[in-house]
């Protein structure tokens, strides 16, 4: 097994780079970089147009890995690094071909540049991947440079209290015990914009937040009490007018990775976040890993 990061020179930062050393070291596993190309026109061309196009392409693979070599010396010493091109359709198409060819554990990909630094930006390529990839995808916050230890520390789990989340956070306990870090359980309580109307005044609005957080501070207690997780795990029930707010009130370590998973969809044969999973990603301010269903 080994970490696949997805890297196109001139379309992406270092970010993913730094992200896929820090995974790749705390597996104690290989790296694998995988530049996806656009595949060639299936349709008759002349000969010169094909051939241009095919220099054009070994010259995109050869300058996004000189790129990434040139980030990689720096901050991957002692790694196992190896660099492959892939022809596809799409980059998302690429990149789980990639992953599958590779034998890929987690596919690392970087935020998109159209964000501030520091949080997560789902990209159209990234987006589609947490729709379709069969295997954990991280995702790196602009900007990221990589936690000082050179390792993951922690891995938060976001939990809603659902029978699938549960199954969420069995899978990140089973992780954290193979990578040796810590673990904690976060549910967010997050007030509504219109939870009643303004006659009836914000008092309405807090008790029944309070009463939210309590009840999700319950059903986090019953993991511990069904054996799901051990005393050591920390629980937390987080508070805010908005996500923006419940994530910048969330403490995070040097090293932490926030971990969600995807949910099945009956009337679909795929997977999709759903909004609160969407919005969690869109506020972090840390790496974050998502779970296939």
């Amino acid at each position: 097994m080994t970490v696949v990061v997805g890297y196109l020179a001139g379309k992406a930062g270092r970010s993913a780079l730094h992200l896929a050393v820090e995974a790749a070291q705390t597996l104690s596993t290989s790296l694998a970089v995988a530049t996806v190309v656009p595949r060639p026109w299936t349709t008759p061309s002349p000969a010169r147009i094909d051939a241009e196009y095919a220099t054009w392409a070994d010259q995109l693979g050869s300058d996004s890995q000189r790129e990434a070599q040139r980030s990689l010396d720096q901050i991957a010493k002692g790694l196992d690094v190896s660099f492959h091109k892939f022809a596809s359709r799409t980059a998302g198409e690429g990149l789980l071909d990639a992953a599958e060819q590779l034998g890929a554990s987690v596919l690392v990909t970087g935020s998109s540049s159209d964000g501030s630094l520091g949080q997560v930006v789902l990209g159209s390529t990234t987006d589609w991947l947490l729709h379709s990839s069969p295997i954990p995808v991280a995702i790196s916050p602009r900007g990221y440079r990589g936690a000082k230890s050179g390792k993951l520390t922690r891995v938060t789990c976001a939990y809603s209290g659902t029978p699938e989340s549960v199954k969420v956070v069995e899978r990140v306990k089973t992780l954290t015990d193979e990578l040796d870090v810590t673990m904690r359980v976060v549910a967010y309580a997050i007030r509504g914009r219109t939870m009643f109307p303004p006659e009836v005044g914000l008092h309405a609005e807090d008790s029944l937040l309070s009463a939210w957080a309590a009840q999700l501070s319950e059903t986090l207690g019953k993991l511990k009490a069904d054996g799901v997780v051990g005393d050591d795990v920390e629980l937390q029930v987080i508070t805010g007018n908005g996500w923006a707010e419940a994530l910048d009130a969330t403490e995070w370590g040097d090293g932490e990775l926030l971990a969600l998973g995807t949910s099945s969809r009956r009337s679909l044969k795929t997977v999709f976040l759903g909004s609160h999973g969407a919005k969690i990603i869109r506020h972090s301010p840390v790496p974050v890993l998502v779970l296939p269903g």
